[in-house]
């Protein structure tokens, strides 16, 4: 009883530990992830030199608007224009040939063949006259054996000159000469496609409205092939490629909003949404194992530009009224949590169970009420336990 009595006095004249404390209230929580990002226009256009040779002339800056089919720069075209012309021999030869070994050869060959088959047409009649004649004399004994059997042979030799030249008029080319000009001729029509489009790519012009925001070359520059002459975008229609870590992939959701930033531009921010999330890890730097996610930005407004790094701050969850306490007043022993509840000037200790967590609030989905009060600390340093008495720091 008196041991009762000294603890109930010991209680009351302890010094009360004084703390800092928040109330339990419902408010909008939102839990969000960042990282870094790199913007890419949805819309891109490079133009590079096809053959080595000069810049002619340059007709737009960088930042320039431009619209479809806008002339934007050329190069000396020259020397394009004389292969353009020598690929277009090529194909009129090699379809002149084909035409003519399909009707049998060249005009001058078919007259020629043509008067080679009257004569032999001729001779073979001739012949045939001939033989007719020397065998009625041989009937009347006026012509012998042997001058029948050579008419004989002369009608054999005609008629066979004759059917040679007849085969050459149907059938002078085989199926495979036919294939092999079709093969000539197809060849040096691609060569002309190719040659008229290695012209065509000396002048460059705007595949669609947008924004000119490089130009690296100037006229009379001479330039190697494949050096970019120029980069275009439509810089209304931006995406960002958004890094993030490994651990943070699970969080992320098709949809999800989006915040952009950009050190460019202080204080402007750009809003968009997730377009597809991770389908694998990779190795970002030398150190970072992070899931590539592609983003949407729908209020790019030509001022962000390709190529840039930039802030992203994805919004992982939101809640509109959160029963939420601070972050720091939560705390947690062997994976369990619990706060510190003030009541009549004594910390109670009360597990909770909690939701969605960012860096300043805390969601809890059971354990408290919506006024409770709890507490973040002391204001001296001095550890805080279940049962200590406290006061409410002013």
């Amino acid at each position: 009883m008196l041991a009762g009595i000294f603890y109930i006095a010991r209680l009351a004249t302890r010094t009360r530990i004084p703390v800092r404390t928040a109330v339990v209230s419902r408010s909008e929580l939102s839990a969000s992830v960042s990282t870094n990002g790199r913007v890419e226009p949805e819309f891109n256009f490079e133009a590079h030199a096809p053959v080595a040779g000069l810049v002619k002339k340059r007709y737009v800056v960088e930042g320039q608007k431009v619209t479809k089919g806008e002339l934007l720069i050329t190069m000396d075209d020259s020397d394009a224009r004389a292969k353009v012309a020598a690929a277009l021999a090529s194909v009129r030869a090699a379809q002149a040939s084909y035409s003519d070994m399909q009707r049998g050869g060249t005009q001058e060959e078919r007259l020629s063949l043509g008067g080679d088959v009257n004569r032999s047409a001729t001779d073979r009649d001739q012949a045939q006259r001939d033989l007719d004649t020397l065998k009625k004399l041989q009937m009347t004994g006026s012509a012998s054996a042997n001058e029948v059997a050579a008419a004989q042979q002369r009608l054999d030799q005609a008629n066979a000159s004759l059917n040679l030249l007849h085969q050459r008029t149907t059938g002078r080319y085989s199926t495979g000469d036919l294939a092999r000009a079709k093969s000539t001729l197809d060849e040096a029509q691609a060569g002309y496609e190719a040659a008229k489009t290695v012209l065509d790519q000396t002048s460059v012009r705007a595949p669609f409205d947008g924004t000119v925001y490089s130009v690296p070359v100037s006229a009379t520059d001479y330039v190697q092939p494949g050096t970019t002459l120029l980069e275009m975008a439509d810089l209304s229609k931006m995406r960002v490629h958004g890094y993030f870590d490994e651990p943070e992939i699970g969080k992320l959701r098709v949809g999800q909003p989006i915040t952009v930033e950009w050190d460019a531009k202080p204080g402007k921010t750009w809003h968009g949404s997730i377009l597809r999330v991770p389908s694998n890890i990779i190795l970002f730097g030398t150190t970072r194992n992070v899931g590539e996610v592609i983003i949407a930005v729908n209020d790019a407004d030509d001022d962000l530009l390709p190529n840039t790094n930039v802030r992203v701050k994805v919004t992982t969850s939101s809640e509109k009224s959160a029963l939420n306490i601070p972050r720091e007043a939560l705390h947690s022993e062997r994976g369990d949590s619990y706060v510190y509840r003030v009541a009549n000037g004594t910390l109670h200790r009360v597990p909770v169970r909690v939701g969605n967590i960012n860096l300043t609030q805390v969601e809890i989905l059971s354990g408290l009420n919506d006024g409770d009060v709890v507490a973040l600390g002391s204001t001296t340093g001095q550890p805080i336990g279940d049962r200590a008495p406290v006061v409410e720091a002013k």
